[in-house]
């Protein structure tokens, strides 16, 4: 008689079946065509050298073939379809789509490049356009540190078709205003792997500072010692996760220094709000604003920014 572990993954693996896409069946049974699926050259939105050149020098020594196939076609897929890059005002400015949606989400931007930190050191270009993204978030963050996705031109009045009826402040630019703490801890985390493994200080202007100010205040505030603070979010919908209890502020809580974060970064709400554990957590924050560069008389400035959190 089968166990009930044996029946738990029979049946796991029908349903997993059942949900695979034609392209990964064909891939599992050795039947796809193992050509290119990346854009033309010409219809690439960003082209890195190094990356280009990782990817001629890597593949010929994976030995299985279809692996072969999809780094290929996944390392530079972001750069080939979801990055926009300008020069705006004499600075880089790189505003990255999220991929199926053309909104850009601060926690999704950050992770978008992230594996391209180790070609940038030695490729200028990729590293402008990362320098391009790490201004643009700055930009997000001072516009609203609660928002976790925005559009591309930050004057616009857009809203997401599922947003359109949201209640809370929406500012333009938003696309989406669901505070997560995650959404404001990745960016730190990018701009600190940037300056680690580039040695470049380029995008750490009086702007990226004062949104790091904004970052530190933000999860002070949230901490929510005295009052709740501004934000509150409902929405209308039958997915209780889409929105927030007792007025948008959510569940109550004892006040003991944690940061309420009233959605996870799986955009659902949070029932118990206090941030314990997120993919990049505050504390790490704080850890990388103290640990940046002293070089920087700009830097030196703010260096003791993440003290706010504990009142000093």
């Amino acid at each position: 008689m089968p166990t009930r572990r044996e029946v738990l993954g029979a049946a796991t693996g029908f349903a997993a079946l059942a949900a695979e896409p034609a392209w990964l069946r064909a891939v599992t049974r050795g039947t796809v065509d193992l050509e290119s699926r990346r854009p033309p050259l010409s219809e690439r939105k960003f082209t890195s050298r190094s990356v280009e050149e990782a990817i001629r020098r890597i593949k010929p020594l994976i030995g299985d073939p279809e692996l072969a196939w999809m780094f290929e076609n996944c390392l530079p897929n972001t750069l080939d379809t979801t990055v926009f890059f300008s020069q705006q005002d004499g600075r880089p400015d790189t505003y990255v789509t999220t991929g199926d949606i053309d909104a850009m989400w601060l926690r999704d931007s950050s992770e978008q490049v992230w594996p391209y930190l180790r070609f940038a050191r030695d490729d200028e270009a990729l590293r402008t356009m990362i320098a391009g993204l790490i201004c643009r978030q700055a930009q997000c963050i001072q516009l609203d540190p609660y928002a976790n996705a925005y559009w591309r031109d930050l004057a616009s009045t857009a809203r997401l078709q599922w947003s359109e009826h949201d209640s809370t402040e929406m500012k333009p630019g938003v696309a989406e205003r669901k505070w997560e703490v995650d959404s404001l801890c990745h960016p730190v985390r990018l701009a600190h792997g940037f300056w680690r493994n580039t040695g470049d200080t380029t995008p750490f202007r009086n702007e990226f500072w004062k949104a790091m100010r904004t970052v530190v205040e933000t999860f002070r505030v949230q901490q929510r010692k005295d009052e709740p603070g501004p934000y509150r979010f409902q929405r209308s919908s039958d997915i209780a996760t889409e929105t927030q209890f007792l007025g948008g502020y959510g569940n109550p809580t004892r006040k003991v220094g944690l940061i309420h974060s009233m959605f996870r970064p799986s955009d659902d709400a949070c029932l118990f709000r206090s941030s314990f554990r997120v993919t990049c957590s505050p504390w790490s924050v704080c850890v990388r604003l103290q640990r940046w560069p002293t070089r920087s008389r700009t830097i030196q400035r703010w260096r003791t920014t993440p003290m706010a959190l504990r009142g000093k």
